[in-house]
């Protein structure tokens, strides 16, 4: 497990460094994509139809994230730590990071929000979890995660926004349905 760990992050790490172009686009991927998914995931609460739906997806995210990358992946990082592959083989990546490699909090974040998102507009969900996966790449690619950070990380958020979502379906049910009227309570 940990030489294909390896060989998988040298083959995409090996490229670092040998393009200013792609460098450059690695480092938007890996340190600046992150801040327009947020963006672009509060644009799409804004334009829910109701406040309750823009309210109820909101805090669905927010409860996915929170539990992925607040709870579980620090839990995780408190019990575990796992260099980073900069660490590891002594170079300096291209961007900054510290602490425990793994799992990647990146990709608990990201990936609990692009779920979240996929469950309320499956258009939407694909581009969040075609980018958060691209991120992932750009991470390893930049030298600040392992393969394995990614996968785990992804796993994490994924679990995540499939357990709130789950946890959430009666009040989500009640979006769907129209409250009582005043004649039917009587």
């Amino acid at each position: 497990m940990v030489a294909l760990n390896q060989a998988v992050f040298g083959a995409i790490h090996r490229f670092a460094g040998a393009n200013p172009l792609v460098d450059v686009l690695g480092i938007f991927f890996a340190a600046w994509l992150p801040y327009f998914l947020a963006a672009a995931f509060l644009v799409l609460v804004f334009y829910q139809e109701t406040a309750r739906r823009r309210f109820y997806l909101f805090a669905e995210g927010a409860l996915a994230v929170i539990l992925s990358r607040g709870i579980v992946t620090t839990a995780i990082h408190y019990f575990y730590f796992h260099p980073r592959p900069f660490v590891f083989y002594g170079f300096a990546p291209l961007i900054g990071e510290s602490g425990s490699s793994f799992p990647s909090g990146h990709m608990a974040w990201f990936f609990a929000l692009a779920m979240t998102i996929w469950f309320t507009d499956r258009r939407w969900g694909w581009w969040f979890l075609l980018l958060t996966a691209l991120m992932g790449i750009a991470r390893i690619y930049a030298g600040v995660h392992w393969p394995y950070d990614i996968l785990g990380g992804a796993a994490i958020g994924i679990a995540s926004g499939v357990f709130v979502r789950w946890l959430l379906r009666d009040f989500r049910n009640g979006l769907t349905s129209a409250p009582p009227s005043a004649s039917s309570r009587a």
